[in-house]
């Protein structure tokens, strides 16, 4: 378990204050995918809760591993403006299909960072014209403020010391090893562009260096 307890003193005597990320819960999360077990935790700095989907019985190298950012807008209402719910649900059909893997569902990572309301004011700009990054910058707002230093301390409490990262972010990649978790492999997750999304991804391809090679096919899209 990855908990960090810091003590403070006080007049009055000793009390404690936690940090760090601390496991609260493990749960089966029957899944219209497959039989999930939900391993939630508290971020003790940021008071978020976190939660690890994790399927079959993981090892500690070359885990099959997904960090996915929370996208209301995408995961739950079938948004078309990005991809990020056909990227989780290939997620998770990818850990079943594998037989284990995990699937880390990080919380507070709304619109990269900038939250659910930036990210609606953001969007609302995207649509006279300004791309995402853009967006962000006339906001006020950092382009990604995202930390993945959560999702490591996650990745360790669970016994993980290597994974095959499910992602076209090289960010991600950078962000696990520095906080001590190797990347074996980077798997790409690429989902089929639309109209809708045609210029977000390519934005996040040409301004965020997001690995996107099936972009180059449809050049037909607006």
């Amino acid at each position: 378990m990855t908990e960090k307890i810091g003590v403070l003193g006080t007049k009055s005597g000793q009390r404690t204050q936690r940090s760090g990320v601390e496991r609260v819960v493990n749960a089966p999360l029957p899944t219209v995918y497959g039989e999930f077990r939900a391993i939630g935790y508290l971020d003790h700095d940021r008071g978020d809760e976190q939660v690890a989907l994790v399927y079959g019985e993981i090892g500690k190298d070359d885990v099959l591993t997904r960090l996915h950012s929370e996208c209301l807008t995408g995961d739950a209402f079938g948004s078309q403006h990005c991809e990020c719910g056909d990227q989780l649900a290939s997620a998770l059909r990818a850990v079943v299909a594998e037989g284990s893997g995990i699937v880390v569902y990080l919380r507070g990572h709304e619109g990269r960072g900038i939250g659910l309301l930036g990210k609606l004011r953001a969007m609302a700009l995207q649509a006279e014209g300004l791309d995402t990054v853009e967006a962000n910058l006339a906001l006020g707002l950092p382009v990604d403020a995202r930390d993945y230093g959560v999702a490591a301390e996650i990745l360790h409490d669970l016994g993980v010391a290597s994974v095959r990262l499910m992602s076209n972010n090289p960010r991600k990649r950078e962000a696990l090893v520095q906080h001590g978790i190797q990347v074996a492999e980077q798997v790409p997750l690429l989902i089929p562009p639309c109209e809708n999304n045609i210029t977000y991804l390519r934005t996040k391809r040409e301004r965020l260096d997001h690995h996107l090679p099936h972009l180059d096919a449809v050049a037909h899209l607006s």
